[in-house]
């Protein structure tokens, strides 16, 4: 199997982890954003674990909502002289 970023792949070994998406490749490994929402690095010796999947299988997980947090005001004391 050819593995070239955006393709859709599955982990043999694991399959709770869902269908994944191949992020990054480098020399030794390559990233995969996996749908349970992990992100894993997975070396070049296990790619024959790694298996195309159907691209409606991949479902990109969940973008966590940001919370915006107001920094408190800090109220300043003056120093006696």
């Amino acid at each position: 199997m050819t593995i070239t970023a955006g393709s859709i792949v599955k982990h043999q070994g694991a399959p709770e982890w869902g269908s994944g998406k191949v992020v990054e490749i480098s020399a030794s490994r390559v990233t995969i954003d996996f749908s349970d929402g992990i992100s894993r690095k997975i070396a070049v010796s296990h790619f024959g674990t790694l298996q195309p999947a159907d691209r409606d299988s991949y479902l990109p997980p969940p973008k966590a909502e940001s919370v915006l947090i107001k920094p408190r005001r800090v109220t300043r004391v003056a120093k006696k002289k």
